[in-house]
């Protein structure tokens, strides 16, 4: 797998465009504004042309939106010691941080004006000057900024500088929605399951059924790829370990129904308490085992629920049993398909349908 690829999920046909352009402008030290809706992924973009370039620097990423516009020019270009309250020592900025490198800006829409204009001024001449300094420092930087505003019609409204916006869309890159590479959405979620940080994502054993797939294929995703992860961490809290098809996807992943997660828990937890009860009584002394129900026996969970999730039901006891199998026997396949009674290769391909 290609650097891009680690960074851009996905084999759908805008998919495959996008890294085409990725590889193409990596290399060139031009800036780039990468345009596309919130939630799309474009900082993985920017990530991407750097990885992919020949710059020996690091990525710096900054987010115009999210620091005050009296600190950003202090964050920036970096400030001297003494410069203003609580300056106790001279800082670098995020200039002079990316040297050699790639400084990611992003939603530059929202830099202002009098920012603007500085950073128009080091674009042409390479060269910062700290907050309260005057001495020019010499920086050798690529410029990526992304964007969800339309830069175009800022720049018809006064809003943000033409001279500025000519400067840095040398390269233009149109980031996808989600909504134009439903293809990708399996491996995204292959992706999300294997390499996400969340605990809860990670070890929920989460998987999709066919009608599932297909639900979130005819999803619409406002929110786009950072909405699908939502998702999955949702999924991962309400069906640890389960299959989800098409209704728990529209009643409770997409559109929260509470009435519906909760009935859905309290059916299996009331199945497995019926379970209890069958193949003889719960003893006080805990050592003495009791034996699991005979077949037979599960006829007589219809005196404690009204109806029964027979898939369900089947897989969750198949999961158990296969795990205690792998347990009992450490990890070894061939000793626990004896126990189990079946062809190594069919446990096997029971393990990776699970995910266990």
């Amino acid at each position: 797998m290609s650097r891009i690829d680690e960074k851009i999920i996905g084999g759908s046909e805008a998919a495959s465009n996008l890294k085409q352009m990725i590889s193409l402008v990596a290399p060139s030290d031009s800036a780039v504004i990468i345009n596309g809706p919130t939630g799309a992924g474009k900082e993985l973009v920017a990530e991407a042309l750097h990885d992919e370039s020949r710059r020996k620097g690091k990525f710096i990423a900054v987010n115009c939106a999210a620091i005050p516009k009296d600190l950003m020019e202090a964050e920036l270009f970096g400030y001297e010691k003494g410069a203003f309250t609580g300056a106790i020592k001279t800082t670098h900025g995020k200039f002079e941080q990316a040297d050699a490198g790639t400084l990611f800006l992003d939603e530059i829409g929202d830099m202002s004006l009098d920012l603007q204009s500085k950073l128009l001024r080091i674009l042409e001449n390479s060269r910062v000057t700290r907050v309260g300094g005057n001495k020019e420092t010499k920086v050798n930087v690529r410029v990526v900024c992304a964007t969800h505003k339309d830069l175009g019609k800022l720049v018809s409204n006064n809003e943000f500088r033409d001279d500025l916006f000519f400067r840095l869309n040398v390269f233009p890159i149109q980031v996808p929605s989600l909504m134009d590479r439903l293809d990708d959405i399996p491996d995204l979620i292959e992706y999300l399951l294997k390499n996400s940080k969340s605990h809860n994502l990670k070890n929920s054993k989460t998987r999709f059924s066919k009608s599932g797939l297909n639900a979130l294929q005819k999803y619409d995703w406002p929110g786009n790829i950072r909405e699908l992860r939502n998702i999955m961490e949702r999924a991962a809290v309400f069906y640890p370990g389960q299959e989800i098809d098409e209704e728990k996807v529209s009643k409770s992943l997409l559109n929260i129904n509470a009435t519906y997660v909760l009935d859905s828990q309290e059916e299996v937890d009331s199945i497995w308490e019926s379970l209890d009860n069958l193949g003889g009584s719960v003893r006080e002394n805990t050592d003495q085992k009791v034996p699991p129900p005979s077949p037979a026996d599960f006829a007589t969970l219809f005196e404690f629920n009204n109806s029964i999730d027979l898939r369900r039901l089947l897989q969750d006891i198949e999961i158990v049993l296969i795990e205690s199998a792998m347990s009992r026997n450490a990890g070894n396949t061939s000793e626990a398909s004896r126990d189990l009674k079946l062809q190594r290769t069919t446990l096997i391909e029971k393990i990776k349908k699970f995910g266990l």
